[in-house]
Formats: structure tokens, sequence, C-alpha cells
């Protein structure tokens, strides 16, 4: 693997370490000036850390940084900036409030004379249209940044990154939220930034586009880097290959007994994400079904929209064989469809309040027989809910915003199982949680779909979702791009299908 003469940017055994995590050990990478790296790997590879050791976000535990020439122990977020290292994150951090230009430059705004010190208004629209231009954006510099779209909102902070005259510039999956013809121009941007003399590190699961623009490819795995790949040998083949490499813990669980009827019914159901890619699944009683998917797959707008929080763009959807209109997440709720959201403590909890508000929350009715609420019957079924799910609190008056993730996660599925689930998403279901919760919560799905209910589970993690599928169905760019019976579970099989390529 040739390493560039002239390099940029250099890290050398860079290391990280938390208690009791190693989440880098000892990463070496160098990036030439004016060259496109790709950085590869699954999802909990090591790659957002690596990138916040760069960002100044992080200090690494061991290593060193060395950019244009000048070696840091550690960089702060202020170094960053100012060595000339821009980001394009996949997370948008954006200001609803103010127009693209505000965005663009916020912080950095030209001011006219006098001593008011006001935004030159025209100065500042002036300086952001030749980038939106480069970009070939359909959106002014007077937009309103919340009338974009998730994809302009994308191309807008590329447009910040650019603004900064960045000399290496780190694209976290910058084509998430792009449609085809907006991912074109975004590569003929990055080419001609490569011409200009820009290094880039490209960071995404897109294998195709990876082949496309880069100069070579470096790949993480486990904290480590695990491989290269010269410009010649960049293949998708190559790149799953390297992307692959550790054994499967034993996670799965058989059923009792094989599945019964379809509980839930997609036929050509469509996301406005993704109004022209219908989605057409079957989910059965007593299965567990993992959706597995690259970042960008569709597979959390799928689940918003079958759960009424979105609207969806067209299709229909059967619950126990009968059309169903869920037009809202309180439709869902009086069919038994459940949603445990991807963002727990966003969308799945108040963290401000008990467990027993929390549990209580969806179905205040069944606590209020008259005009007030049982305080007694609220508290009865919340310490039982704690019971049985091994909720680790002092006691159900116990603020939710007190406890660790994975008790966090146990109450947002309590709260649903009071109410007798007919159909469960769980959405990440084990995200941020320790081993001891995640095994707890793999025995409970298992439990709940001997008991016929139907589970369908999006994870990200290739362990879990091989380990405890049964069935299992895989996403690329908003449709199923195939489903896998148990025997044909493997990564390989997996990444074949969340890259949009068919089985070998």
């Amino acid at each position: 693997m040739t390493e560039p003469s002239d390099p940029f940017l250099e890290l050398n055994g860079i290391s990280k370490t938390y208690p009791g995590v190693v989440a880098l050990n000892d990463v070496s990478l160098h990036v030439g000036r004016g060259e496109i790296v790709g950085l590869i790997g699954e999802n909990g590879a090591g790659k957002s850390t690596l990138m916040k050791v760069l960002g100044g976000v992080i200090a690494p535990s061991a290593g060193t940084i060395k950019v244009d020439g000048r070696e840091h122990a550690a960089l702060t977020v202020n170094d960053a900036i100012k060595s000339g290292i821009a980001f394009v994150h996949q997370e948008l951090n954006l200001f609803d409030n103010l127009d693209v230009a505000g965005n663009v430059f916020i912080g950095r705004e030209p001011l006219k004379g006098g001593p008011l010190k006001l935004i030159d208004k025209k100065k500042l629209h002036d300086q952001v249209q030749p980038l939106l231009d480069k970009l070939g954006v359909d959106f002014s510099p007077d937009t309103p940044v919340a009338d974009l779209s998730l994809a302009q909102r994308q191309l807008l902070e590329i447009a910040k990154a650019l603004s900064l005259d960045a000399r290496l510039v780190i694209m976290d999956e910058p084509t998430s939220s792009l449609t085809l013809t907006e991912t074109e121009r975004l590569l003929n941007v990055i080419n001609d930034l490569r011409r200009d003399g820009v290094s880039i590190i490209f960071i995404s699961h897109r294998l195709n586009e990876v082949k496309a623009c880069v100069d070579r490819v470096v790949v993480l795995r486990d904290g480590r880097m695990v491989g290269a790949l010269d410009r010649e040998q960049v293949r998708p083949e190559a790149m799953i290959r390297l992307m692959i490499g550790r054994d499967l813990k034993s996670l799965y669980i058989p059923p009792r007994s094989a599945p019964g009827a379809p509980a839930l019914e997609l036929t050509k159901f469509r996301t406005t994400t993704f109004p022209h890619h219908p989605v057409s699944l079957t989910l059965r009683r007593g299965e567990i079904l993992g959706l597995a998917g690259l970042v960008g797959a569709g597979r959390t707008e799928l689940a918003r929209a079958v759960f009424g929080i979105d609207s969806p763009a067209g299709g229909s959807l059967k619950i126990d064989g009968q059309s169903v209109t869920i037009d809202s997440p309180r439709t869902a709720i009086a069919h038994g469809l459940y949603l445990v959201p991807e963002d727990r403590k966003q969308a799945g909890l108040h963290l401000d309040f008990s467990l027993t508000e929390n549990i209580s929350l969806p179905d205040l009715k069944s606590y209020a027989p008259g005009m007030l609420i049982n305080a007694a019957a609220e508290a009865k079924n919340a310490e039982a809910q704690k019971q049985r799910l091994n909720i680790k609190a002092f006691d159900v008056a116990t603020g939710a915003g007190t406890l660790s993730g994975g008790n966090q996660q146990k109450i947002v599925l309590a709260k649903w199982l009071s109410m007798k689930p007919s159909i469960l998403i769980f959405d990440e279901p084990t995200r941020g949680i320790d081993v001891g919760a995640k095994s707890e919560i793999y025995q409970l799905m298992r439990n709940l779909a001997d008991a016929e209910v139907a589970v369908l589970m999006i994870s990200s993690d290739m362990e879990e979702v091989i380990g405890v599928s049964d069935r299992m169905a895989v996403m690329h760019e908003g449709a199923i791009s195939g489903f896998l019976e148990r025997d044909q579970f493997s990564e390989h099989n997996v990444l074949q299908l969340a890259v949009g390529k068919h089985l070998d």
C-alpha cells in the first residue's frame, strides 16, 4: 500500500480508550495534498471516534497528529479550524431560524462600518452565492433553512465547509440524503476540490460511490486499521472482504413454534424520503424479522411512516389481513402497533418524568376511570414492569433521566408491554447499552415472539441482526434489496444486499 510522499495529514499510532472500552487501537493514517482517501468500516468500527480526534472534539489517549508538518499531541476544535480542517457532518448542525447565508457564515459574518457593527447582508449573500452555484443547488442565500428539505440541508452543510477555504474536508456520509443527480453533482465537486489541491477524507457506506471518487481506501474494524486498497484494487467485493472479519457470538434463540399468520403487510408502501422506491414485506406472528441496511437506507423512515409519525407517499398497509390507514401514532396504538424509537431520549421518554409517569403516559385512560388518575394503579403497574424487566432503579418514583441507557430503554419497552402489543417495531433496540442489558432485551424479544407478537427489529449492528433474527429483509436506498432466510445469513450476504448488489 503506497503512502503519499507529501502528506498534509499524518495520524500516527492513535489510540482512544474509555473505561472498559478500546475505541481506537494504534491507528495510523496519512492523507496527501489533493488526495481523496476513502475511510470505510461497519457501524461501530471507530470511524466517528477517529474523526472526533482529528476535529479536536476528543483527545487521543496515545499517538500524535501532524498537520502540514506541525506535530500535535492533540488538537482543539480551534486548532483544527485554523489548520484548514473542515467537516461535513452526517448529523446536520443548522439553525432553522436563520437563512442559508446566515448558516454558512455564522460567527464570521461581514460587518458594515460604524459603531453598531451591523451585518452587511448584501456582502454576505454575495459571498455565499458562488458556493451555491458550485454545488448546483436550487435555493438562494436568503432562503429560510426551515423551508429546506433534508437533501437541501445536506448540501448546505457542504457549502459551510467550502466557505472555510479548507485544505482538508472530512465528508461523513455526505450523500446519505441526496438524490442520484445531487450525488453526481457532489462527486464532481469533490473532483474539483482535488484539482485545487484540497485533501478529502470520504466516509461512506455506499461503496460504489467510494469506488467512483477515491484514490485509495483504508478500512477500520473494531477500532483497528485492518487493511488498505490502492486505486486499482478498490472494488465493492474487496472492500466488503476487508470490512468483514470477526466471528459472531451465538445470540440466536430459536422460536418455540413456526411463525403464524401475517400480522403486518406492506404493499408498494412508500415514504416521502424515497417516494419512488416502494416497499413490500410481510411480518408474521411469532417471528422476529430483522431489517438491515446501511446508514441512510430508509429503515427509520419506513418505521416512522408505518407508525403514523410521517405520512406515507403511497401504497397500502394491512393488519391481520384488514386494510388500515395509519394517519397518526394514536391510530397505530389503537391497532396494537407500537414503535420503540431509535432515539429514546428525544422520542421515547420524558426524562424529567418518573418511571411511573413514563410507563402510564400512552394509556392514561386506563388509569383514570373518572376524572382523576388512580395513582395507586399507576404505581402498581409500574412496579410490576420494573420487576418484569429488571429495571435497576431505587423505586418507581425515580426520574427516568437519572438512569443508565439500558434502563431507560427498558422503560420505553415497559410502557408498550403494559398495553399488550400485537406488533412491535424496535428501531436500534440496544444502541448505547451494556452487554448485560442487551442479552435481557434479546430474551424479551424472543418471549414476545413466542407469545404470538410480531416483532420487526431494525438494527445497524451486524452481529445483532444476524444473531437475533428469524428472517431478514435488507434495505438499500429506500427499497428492499432482498430477503434472507436463516440458512442464508452471513455478513457477506447482508453487505452485498445493503450496497445494492445481487447475492453471489
